[in-house]
């Protein structure tokens, strides 16, 4: 008796990789949570946090043709495609499912639509959620037209399966120099965005009109493919202290403030460009190619490489709750980011809850069920 080919085992991590992961996961909730007493996107606390979905798009880019690329003769496209369903589809149930839970106590003026939701539309958007199909504006239950209004990060989950795909049928094929014009054309896609788009910032693409999925796919398609082919070549940077120096550049390249205002917005479309079509590689090669030898630091590395996916899936919910407390309650900034901190403290909670008590066990149940299938 042997296992059926679909069952592949899995490669070593990048263990700084899962670090750095780790800590754009956390600094976007940061960012979510400031966002409340932000007012609009020119005065962000975090300025550009919410570019830890495009440093997501590569560093998942590069981590898909590492652990696929050189296993196309041992799998199909639908191996893959399972392999994938069963490392993401988990946590968007139970994001959704989060949502769904706390949907009502959301109810306020930010979300004008919630007390006019009938709980038979609210579950039907639930099971919608379920299945990653993208919700049309006129199906919206909340105000904000998000495409998955129950848990409003799914929407980069959306575009990451689209990746995927794309990444399945047709790129996995190429070679480095189709694949290099390809990364080319996508940065050129996303710099015309930034610098001649009406905001000057990649803020958008949650919504199923023209305007959000043209926005998702100029922040999908360079980052993700820039990743797959940093991998292939190599490039890869070698440096004592990695994590170290990889996590403060995070931080500064999202905290820095925004610039040129509303009068230059090209100049932040420029500083973004550079963010993700010079910075994020840099930093995801340095991360691949160094090392660290600290039992403690590669700990922390695997801790919150674990922690990172279900943190970033489950955590708007409580952002939402958070955002109709504030605006219920007036509730001062110095009030309010004191609930925030709670707040940062309960996502991790239930992030990593979630992860051991559920994620965990049903993914290697259906590990066990549809990829170690044995034959005679």
């Amino acid at each position: 008796m042997s296992e059926n080919s679909t069952y592949l085992p899995t490669k070593n991590h990048y263990e700084i990789l899962d670090g750095l992961r780790g800590v754009a996961s956390i600094l976007v909730v940061s960012f979510h949570v400031f966002e409340t007493f932000s007012g609009d996107r020119f005065h962000q606390i975090i300025n550009h946090g919410y570019l830890a979905v495009d440093f997501f798009f590569l560093l998942s880019g590069f981590v898909v043709a590492y652990a696929y690329d050189d296993r196309w003769e041992k799998m199909t496209q639908w191996d893959f495609y399972k392999r994938r369903l069963i490392r993401l589809q988990p946590m968007v149930i139970m994001g959704m499912l989060i949502g769904a839970t706390l949907f009502y106590f959301q109810a306020s003026t930010a979300f004008p639509l919630i007390s006019l939701t009938p709980v038979w539309k609210m579950l039907l958007v639930m099971v919608i959620g379920f299945t990653m199909i993208p919700l049309p504006v006129s199906m919206d239950i909340r105000g904000w037209q998000e495409m998955h209004p129950l848990d409003g990060p799914a929407w980069s989950l959306f575009f990451e399966y689209i990746a995927n795909i794309l990444y399945a049928l047709i790129v996995r094929r190429f070679s480095k120099t189709l694949l290099t014009i390809l990364v080319v054309l996508s940065a050129g896609l996303l710099v015309q965005y930034l610098i001649m788009g009406p905001h000057g910032d990649v803020i958008g693409g949650w919504s199923l009109d023209g305007t959000q999925l043209h926005i998702g796919f100029a922040r999908l398609l360079y980052p993700f493919f820039a990743g797959v082919l940093l991998m292939r070549t190599g490039k890869l940077i070698k440096v004592k202290g990695a994590f170290a120096i990889c996590s403060l550049l995070l931080v500064a390249l999202f905290a820095i403030p925004r610039i040129g205002g509303s009068e230059h917005l090209w100049i932040n479309g420029l500083y973004e460009s550079v963010c993700i079509i010079l910075f994020f590689p840099l930093i995801v090669s340095i991360g691949a190619g160094s090392s660290m030898s600290g039992k403690q630091t590669i700990k922390i590395c695997k801790f919150l490489g674990v922690l990172s996916y279900p943190l970033y899936i489950i955590h708007y919910p409580l952002i939402y709750l958070h955002l109709a407390w504030v605006t219920n309650n007036k509730v001062p900034m110095s009030t309010g980011l004191l609930g925030g901190l709670v707040v940062l403290i309960a996502s991790i909670a239930i992030a990593y809850a979630s992860l051991k008590l559920y994620d965990e066990p049903v993914r290697k149940w259906l590990t066990n069920r549809f990829l170690k299938t044995p034959r005679v």
